[in-house]
């Protein structure tokens, strides 16, 4: 039987046609992913029922920051003052609160004054430097390049998001979607759609949800309308751009015929609302789960809640009036709401790839909302006490080299290329003890000197967060396991 790419089972609850429970979807997938014998049943069997019950902590929740394009870590949490002119850039330092004398660069003056609250890993690394490999790794947790993997665009080969395996395994609360992505997909430029978003060998029926807050603009970059940009100095209209709380962008599997239409403003609620109820009257293999996400969505005090326009003025201005602001704000009340997972793009079209001009872009566009929001995001879910049942995690593709190259042909001023061997990270809240650094870099900022992480690592530190066992796998439709592990958390972060 050939491989249906929209066709998936998971060790979360449904019957195997064998009437396997998810039981024994754990224990099948643990002793035969791990290679583990039949002496290893009983605490697998434990892990399962403790996983059929849910989580110790049904609150847990996860916010994903991604930065697409690359951000430098030289200019952000490991600058290198004593390295050369040519290594250590123009910015210079801000003290933090870790303690040993740690710095940050001086263009994050918010993040510095709450990092007890935060830590950084400073060596996350693995081998690429192409920008749409690079996302599939980060975005994925998958090191090694699947087959079949097109650069310029999606494949039903590819590796399964983090979000696509949190919305398979993670039960939906509140009616929920387990996993959003926010406030758009990731697409370059030329349109070219990157790889690593969506369900990959899961099939289109588990990629996330997209809330498509923001409509593309293949001219926009940063957060607009106050710090919008062009890496090349173009001139910029991103005053332009249109913000929508909430605007949903239904899965693939819903969209045909006259659910061809996103599900859009508060005006057309009630006739797209019927469209779904017909279609899925029709369709039996719409997954009911999903069906009652997307009425509970469409739902106007719903979208009320998640509507910005009612927001506190001071809430606002702390966030920023900006595309960064908003969609850590609309996040914050996505997790508050009882979504578990939520993935905020902090900036499309590869928005922090500073191959030319950089520190001016990165001094004026790109650090201020990102230090503003992040900064924001963090003190106001520890003023709700929220912060400890709550992993905010933010990285994107790459880092940038060592060496500060310039592109004339191109650019007016320097910046630094593509760097997969290292980069930093910053995560908070969730367990994850304030105040460390974790790993790192030698004297150029370009290897790891100490405790290299993985993106495995990365990822499994994401499921930790949100309880899901380490013996956890899935089926795909052909009965083959896949384990939702492929790496140890990152203990270190964590009492």
């Amino acid at each position: 039987m050939p491989f249906d790419q929209n066709s998936s089972r998971f060790g979360t609850g449904c019957m195997h046609p064998r009437g396997l429970s998810r039981r024994g979807f754990v224990q099948i997938g643990a002793v035969g992913l791990l290679g583990l014998g039949v002496e290893h049943l009983p605490p697998l069997q434990a892990a399962a029922d403790d996983w059929q019950r849910g989580p110790i902590d049904a609150k847990r929740r996860v916010i994903f920051i991604f930065l697409s394009g690359g951000l430098a870590q030289h200019e952000s949490f490991d600058p290198k003052p004593d390295a050369s002119e040519g290594i250590k850039g123009e910015f210079g330092t801000i003290a933090t609160k870790f303690g040993d004398g740690v710095r940050i660069t001086e263009h994050l003056p918010r993040l510095a004054e709450i990092s007890h609250l935060w830590s950084m890993v400073r060596s996350l690394t693995h081998g690429t430097n192409d920008h749409s490999f690079g996302h599939h790794v980060m975005l994925t947790g998958r090191s090694t390049m699947p087959a079949g993997f097109n650069p310029n665009q999606p494949s039903p080969t590819d590796e399964p998001s983090l979000a696509s395996v949190v919305g398979a395994v993670v039960r939906s609360r509140n009616n929920l979607p387990p996993a959003v992505v926010l406030p758009e997909k990731l697409i370059h430029r030329t349109g070219r759609i990157i790889p690593g978003q969506f369900g990959g060998i899961m099939g289109s029926r588990n990629d996330p949800w997209f809330l498509d807050l923001s409509p593309f603009d293949p001219n926009s970059y940063g957060a607009y309308p106050e710090y919008g940009f062009d890496h090349q100095n173009k001139p910029q209209k991103s005053e332009q751009r249109a913000f929508e709380p909430l605007s949903l962008s239904l899965p693939a599997e819903l969209s045909t015929g006259r659910l061809d239409r996103r599900l859009g403003l508060l005006s057309d609620f009630d006739r797209q609302r019927a469209d779904l109820d017909d279609w899925a009257s029709n369709v039996s293999s719409l997954d009911r789960q999903r069906s009652g996400a997307v009425a509970l969505l469409t739902d106007p005090k719903i979208r009320r809640a998640f509507d910005l326009s009612d927001s506190d003025p001071k809430s606002l201005d702390r966030y920023g009036r900006h595309s960064f602001g908003w969609s850590c704000l609309v996040a914050r009340r996505m997790v508050g709401a009882g979504v578990p997972l939520v993935q905020v793009n902090l900036g499309n079209n590869e928005t922090w790839d500073t191959h030319g001009n950089a520190f001016p872009h990165l001094k004026n566009n790109l650090l201020p909302p990102m230090d503003q929001a992040v900064s924001a995001l963090i003190s106001d879910l520890a003023a709700s006490g929220e912060l400890d049942s709550t992993l905010i995690v933010m990285a994107g593709e790459f880092g940038r080299t060592p060496k500060i190259s310039h592109l004339p042909q191109h650019y007016d001023l320097p910046g630094r290329d593509h760097w997969g061997r290292v980069q930093s990270m910053l995560l908070a809240g969730g367990g994850v003890a304030g105040g460390r650094v974790i790993g790192s870099t030698d004297a150029l900022g370009g290897t790891p000197a100490s405790r290299p992480v993985t993106p495995e690592q990365f990822a499994a530190t994401i499921y930790q967060s949100l309880g899901i066992p380490q013996t956890l796998a899935w089926f795909d439709s052909q009965d083959r396991p896949h384990a939702v592990y492929h790496g140890d958390p990152i203990h270190e972060l964590f009492n």
